[in-house]
């Protein structure tokens, strides 16, 4: 039997090792150690570690790489941010949009990254980011998952005509329901915007994703109606709950009632490591908070979590760099998930926890399933985000759509000329 790509002795986020991964007409048609075919093509993993691809179901991609337009943050906080982003909003062309968003999935491909989930800031109502992102989105069909999130960036009531701009951006295409209930005038109006657009997602038979607490009041407490109207309408396992901050500052007592609801509801919960702890904790002096939800408590009660990486070179975030593996390593770290078990959990929350976030459904390394991987420089999960591991190829659909090589450096010492390879400092090598 002949195949169109033959990957060798690979090892997978499982535990398995030493297994081949044969791939026929754009999906997996095989997984087992020491296939017998021949191939179009053939990967030596050489013990690499082969995962599915990366997965972002937080980002904002019609500001990516607009850094210092007008100018920069100089408070570093999320509500200069948004006056920053207000200042730009009115001067953004679709040109300019789709020019910045294409470079980054480039970017994007580079780092093994093939599906994203952007929200698509709907508040102007001329719409030009939608316009522009939907043409990405049709650019990159068959090389990146693109999902839209129809996102009124300044509130569903607080701004004027947003709600009219809202239903126009997902009559247009736009892909999910967004909101930011805690940038309405009172809680009370939060509270409605999260009942009104769970009504609107269960009329139009879409998912959900809302901006929920992003703050550090620890009243802010918007989550627990979302997963409120979440049961209400039927959209269980449909709606996730991006940024969660407050929770990081809430009283014990509270969350050990929220978080059961929030499994009740069966809510996705979208915390973004790099962003949240950079925005929060902004106008504490000592003891400084750093905002990242309570994820090691939301992975025990069974809700899913999944990492984003919402921010790359914008008003709100000077750094970043498409690297999912960034966002885990810096997960490790913030949330204190250093065991072995805790730092795997963090490989899923960007690869396949995320894939379940967004509602990827033919994901993962089964066989039947569409053939997209990333072959890393590092033997497992955990050296992965260790070594925040380079990509050395990325398959879409069986094609090698990207390559790097192997990351090492050459010693001339005193006496002793060597090849460093950070890939094999692994424990027990």
């Amino acid at each position: 039997m002949s195949h169109d790509l033959l990957v060798r002795n690979a090892n997978l986020p499982d535990g398995r090792s030493g297994v081949d991964i044969a791939v026929s007409g754009g999906r997996i048609a095989a997984i087992e150690a020491g296939i017998a075919a021949e191939a179009g093509e053939t990967i030596d993993a050489s013990g690499c570690l082969v995962s599915p691809p990366f997965v972002d179901p937080h980002f904002h991609m019609d500001a990516t790489l607009s850094l210092g337009l007008p100018r920069m943050n100089m408070s570093g906080t999320l509500l200069e941010g948004i006056q920053l982003w207000g200042e730009l909003r009115p001067t953004l062309t679709r040109e300019a949009v789709v020019e910045r968003a294409m470079r980054y999935c480039d970017l994007a491909v580079s780092q093994g990254l093939l599906a994203i989930r952007s929200h698509v800031d709907t508040s102007d109502p001329r719409l030009v980011t939608a316009e522009a992102l939907l043409e990405v989105r049709d650019r990159v069909k068959g090389t990146i998952d693109l999902q839209l999130v129809a996102f009124p960036q300044d509130g569903y009531y607080r701004s004027e005509g947003a709600a009219a701009s809202l239903a126009r951006a997902l009559d247009m295409g736009l892909d999910v329901v967004g909101g930011i209930p805690h940038f309405e005038r009172t809680m009370a109006d939060g509270a409605a915007s999260l009942a009104a657009l769970c009504r609107i997602a269960a009329d139009r038979g879409l998912r959900v994703d809302i901006h929920c607490d992003e703050s550090d009041d620890p009243l802010s407490r918007h989550v627990e109606t979302l997963a409120a109207e979440t049961m209400r309408h039927g959209l269980e396992g449909r709606v996730a709950g991006s940024h969660l901050t407050s929770m990081h500052s809430m009283d014990n007592y509270y969350v050990s009632k929220l978080i059961p609801l929030i499994a009740e509801a069966g809510l996705h919960a979208i915390p973004n490591p790099l962003i949240n702890i950079t925005l929060q904790g902004r106008h504490d002096s000592y003891p400084k908070r750093r905002g990242m939800t309570r994820v090691p408590e939301l992975m025990a009660a069974g809700v899913n979590v999944a990492f984003g990486h919402d921010c790359v070179m914008d008003p709100w975030y000077s750094l970043g760099s498409g690297d999912m593996l960034e966002v885990a390593h810096m997960a490790v770290h913030v949330a204190q998930m250093t065991s072995r078990a805790a730092i795997g959990q963090c490989f899923d929350a960007v690869t396949v926890n995320s894939a379940r976030a967004v509602g990827l459904d033919d994901y993962g390394l089964e066989v039947g399933r569409a053939a997209d991987m990333v072959v890393l420089q590092a033997r497992d999960p955990i050296e992965a985000i260790r070594l925040k591991a380079a990509r050395l190829f990325v398959v879409r659909g069986g094609t090698i759509i990207a390559r790097t090589p192997r990351r090492e450096s050459r010693l001339d010492l005193p006496g002793r000329q060597l090849t460093v390879d950070p890939a094999a400092y692994a424990p027990g090598d």
